[in-house]
């Protein structure tokens, strides 16, 4: 087992590793994108190979996360013409996280590092020549970061910035302006697959793993076709989502703002009890009424934030898989049988 970061390095230098590098890529109704995505990580791949940088058995694997359209069919296509490309294939569609789970645990026995990027390329795919550079140095997980926000719209730079910070603000552990554009070695998918959680949030989950992490900073650039599959409404379940799998803060919020009403109440009683022995009326029809849909509304509030918890624990209980996959393309192993590739 290597221990030293330097050993570490040492034996990925010499080659005494494969350097198996496989790509995932989580796809959701992507026939417009696949074509040209396809050729640009074909012309990476083969440019890192040349260079000695990766083993020649490295692959692409795009992930069909249940799509309504013709990505499924693109991807064996692809695969048929190229064994470069590979495919995963769930059984139905599970969400961008599951999918992206799905197609790493997939690979982790194959690879001996993967990246997994969106199937847009908007994230530069350039950053993957110093990823790997970074990974053949001793690095264990490297992030790929964005420098800046410059082409995104005020409203977009806000809202994106704002999840960062309310994720960090709730005590979850993320990085930065990063997404789901991340390097990984065997030893970090290996320590992925020991967190068994139904409720995925990915970006805050792998900085949990440990282990020597680096960054790449890189310019996102404008999607070339098709359309965003994360809308606001959908960023804001993800926050959520976030928040209640990997933070217990927000009902300690709730248990201070319980006890800071307690203690307003207590100011209350006595300021009536001594207005009562001081002979004043307390005229309080509008205060009464006030107060009992502000504490109405806090009540059902906290019950909804308490409830948020209670679901995700009833789905941990339940221990029902996080995917299930169909179909698996690779030709450089034979394809595991469905049943054989479930994960919960």
């Amino acid at each position: 087992m290597i221990e030293n970061s330097q050993e570490k390095k040492d034996v990925r230098r010499r080659g005494l590793m494969r350097n198996k590098l496989y790509m995932v890529i989580p796809c959701y109704n992507e026939q417009e994108v696949l074509p040209e995505t396809s050729k640009r990580l074909k012309k990476k791949l083969s440019t890192l190979v040349k260079a000695g940088k990766i083993d020649p058995e490295s692959r692409i694997i795009f992930v069909n996360d249940g799509s309504k359209d013709r990505t499924w069919e693109i991807i064996r296509r692809l695969h048929e013409e190229d064994p470069v490309f590979g495919g995963v294939n769930l059984s139905r569609n599970r969400g961008h996280q599951n999918a992206l789970l799905a197609g790493l645990m997939t690979v982790k026995d194959h690879a001996d590092m993967a990246i997994s990027m969106d199937a847009d390329l908007q994230d530069d795919i350039n950053a993957i020549d110093e990823m790997v550079e970074k990974y053949l140095n001793g690095t264990d997980i490297v992030y790929g970061v964005r420098s800046s926000r410059a082409k995104d719209t005020f409203f977009k730079k806000a809202t994106a910035e704002g999840f960062y910070k309310l994720m960090n603000t709730m005590g979850v552990n993320t990085v930065f302006n990063h997404a789901d554009y991340r390097l990984m070695s065997k030893r970090a998918l290996e320590g992925l697959a020991e967190f068994r959680e139904v409720n995925l949030f990915l970006r805050g989950i792998v900085p949990m793993i440990g282990y020597s992490t680096d960054v790449v900073y890189y310019e996102r650039g404008e999607r070339f076709a098709g359309e965003s599959k994360y809308p606001l409404g959908k960023m804001l379940s993800f926050a959520i989502e976030g928040i209640t799998s990997l933070s217990t803060k927000p009902i300690r919020m709730i248990t201070f703002l319980g006890f800071f009403i307690f203690l307003v109440s207590i100011g209350i009683l006595i300021y009536s009890l001594v207005r009562h022995f001081m002979g004043a009326t307390i005229v309080g029809w509008t205060t009464l009424m006030v107060s009992v849909w502000a504490i109405g509304g806090l009540i059902l509030l906290s019950l909804g934030v308490v409830g948020e918890y209670i679901g995700k624990i009833y789905l941990e209980t339940k221990a029902r898989p996080r995917f299930l996959i169909e179909e698996f393309l690779n030709d450089t192993e034979n394809a595991k049988k469905p049943e054989e590739k479930t994960e919960r």
